[in-house]
C-alpha cells in the first residue's frame, strides 16, 4: 500500500504540473493572439487553434485534479440534508458512477477515438498536428478519473466500515443537520 501511495503522489504532482504548464501556455497564447491582432494588426493564424486544444487538455486534466482534491463540482443541497451515514453511501455511489463512466466513455471510447483518428490521418488545419494526439486528453484524463474515484471509493468505504463517516475531510465532526447560510 505504501508503494501505491508513493506512486500516486508522483502521478498527482506530475498531473498538477502538466495542468499548470498547459494553463500558462494557454495564457501566453491568448496574450500573443491579442497582441498580434490589435497591436501588430496582423493576427496570427494558429493561436486560436492552439488555445482550443489547450482548453480541452486543461479542462479534462483539471477535472481530474479537482476530483483528487475533493474539489469537484457537485450539487450538495439535497445530500447535505441527509444524515452523515447516508451522505457517505451517496458518495460511494457517486464515486462508483464516475469510475464506470470514466472507464467506459473516456478511457475505452477515448482510445477508440484516438485510434480511428490516427488511422484516418486527420490533422488540424493551422498547426498541422495529428488530431489523435489532441484527443489523447480523453483516455489520459479518464485514467486519472478512474484512479482517483477508485481511491476515494475505497477511502469512503473504509471510513464507513470504521464508523468514521460522520467526520468531515478536515477531521472535525459533522453535524446531523447542517446550518445552511441564508
Amino acid at each position: 500500500m505504501r508503494l501505491f501511495a508513493a506512486s500516486k503522489k508522483i502521478l498527482d504532482r506530475a498531473l498538477e504540473v502538466l495542468v499548470i504548464v498547459a494553463m500558462a501556455v494557454l495564457v501566453l497564447d491568448v496574450v500573443w493572439q491579442v497582441v498580434t491582432r490589435y497591436v501588430l494588426k496582423h493576427p496570427c493564424s494558429w493561436t486560436e487553434e492552439l488555445a482550443t486544444f489547450l482548453m480541452i487538455w486543461v479542462g479534462l486534466l483539471g477535472a481530474s485534479v479537482g476530483l483528487n482534491r475533493k474539489a469537484h463540482l457537485g450539487v450538495d443541497y439535497i445530500t447535505m440534508k441527509l444524515s452523515p451515514k447516508k451522505r457517505a453511501y451517496v458518495e460511494l455511489f457517486a464515486f462508483l458512477m464516475v469510475a464506470v463512466f470514466s472507464l467506459l466513455v473516456l478511457v475505452m471510447g477515448g482510445i477508440e477515438l484516438v485510434k480511428l483518428t490516427l488511422e484516418s490521418r486527420q490533422v488540424s488545419p493551422s498547426l498541422g498536428w495529428k488530431m489523435g494526439y489532441v484527443y489523447l486528453a480523453l483516455p489520459i484524463s479518464g485514467f486519472f478519473l478512474v484512479l482517483y474515484s477508485g481511491d476515494l471509493f475505497v477511502e469512503t468505504l473504509a471510513a464507513i466500515s470504521k464508523g468514521d463517516y460522520a467526520k468531515k475531510p478536515d477531521g472535525s465532526e459533522s453535524t446531523e443537520k447542517p446550518v445552511l447560510p441564508d
